[in-house]
């Protein structure tokens, strides 16, 4: 018999299931082909969804992969979804955005070990994702990074505290101040990747991660995610996020992102 979140079909996601003799893995693929994986509200939605249907599972799955399609892991927020919020009020914004958040770091609230398969790049609230899961596998050759800042806005995605949680507040705090980009060697070098292999090795990485992990007790591990992460402060850290980043939009900086990215050039940022 199938599993319910396997005879669900999404617009933005593609889903896998491996069958081993100690339980089942789920693949999750980000698969939006015109925009290298960009989030849309859409896909956020429906990967909220299948989160929820899998953690309704009667047997949970004794691991989850998180990745992508196209080559590609996440090239962060969608520029039609960046361009609505630069046209909504504080308010509304406040509001979607700390709403956008939780449908992704759904993920964080899954009982059983999540494995990022980060097969490309990532930026932004796509490399945030990665934050939010449990283990990472990071691309030699993939480009990451937090470039909010660069953008005229505050970081979101939970990046204000997932960064300094995983890498302490100094080399977390340098990497969301400068929106600087770095390698999948990097990643692995300072602890935030546990394994960095060429971009067509990644997924198989990952597969071998959860084959490893499924070995493990599951009652044991579902009991120490739960004791691992507080998402009491977490969530505090995004209504935060959410109230700079509804500032951010409704100024002059941002709608100068938003035109040099039109116009294919730097932004100018005024400071208003």
């Amino acid at each position: 018999m199938k599993s319910r979140f396997e005879t669900k079909e999404y617009e933005f996601l593609e889903i896998e299931s491996r069958d081993t003799e100690d339980g089942k893995i789920v693949s999750i693929f980000l698969n939006n082909p015109t925009s290298r994986n960009s989030m849309t509200w859409k896909m956020g939605e429906e990967f909220a969804d299948l989160i929820h249907s899998i953690k309704k599972e009667k047997v949970l799955p004794r691991a989850v992969i998180i990745s992508g399609r196209n080559d590609v892991f996440c090239a962060g927020g969608d520029l039609n979804l960046l361009r609505s919020f630069s046209e909504k009020s504080f308010s509304q914004n406040r509001r979607d955005m700390r709403k956008f958040y939780g449908f992704f770091l759904s993920v964080r609230k899954l009982p059983v070990p999540v494995i990022a398969a980060v097969n490309g790049h990532a930026i932004g609230a796509g490399l945030s994702l990665t934050f939010g899961c449990d283990l990472r596998i990071f691309a030699e050759e993939g480009k990451y990074s937090f470039n909010f800042v660069r953008l005229g806005i505050h970081p979101g995605m939970g990046s204000s505290f997932l960064s300094p949680e995983l890498l302490g507040k100094s080399l977390g705090g340098r990497l969301l101040l400068t929106g600087e980009t770095f390698d999948g060697k990097f990643a692995k070098s300072c602890g935030l990747a546990l394994d960095s292999v060429p971009k067509k090795e990644v997924y198989d990485r990952a597969m071998e991660l959860a084959l490893s992990l499924s070995k493990a007790a599951p009652l044991a591990l579902q009991e120490l995610k739960r004791n691992l992460y507080s998402w009491k402060q977490l969530d505090s850290a995004l209504k935060k996020e959410a109230e700079s980043q509804a500032r951010n939009f409704i100024s002059d900086d941002f709608k100068e992102t938003i035109k040099s990215i039109l116009e294919k050039r730097e932004p100018k940022f005024t400071g208003k």
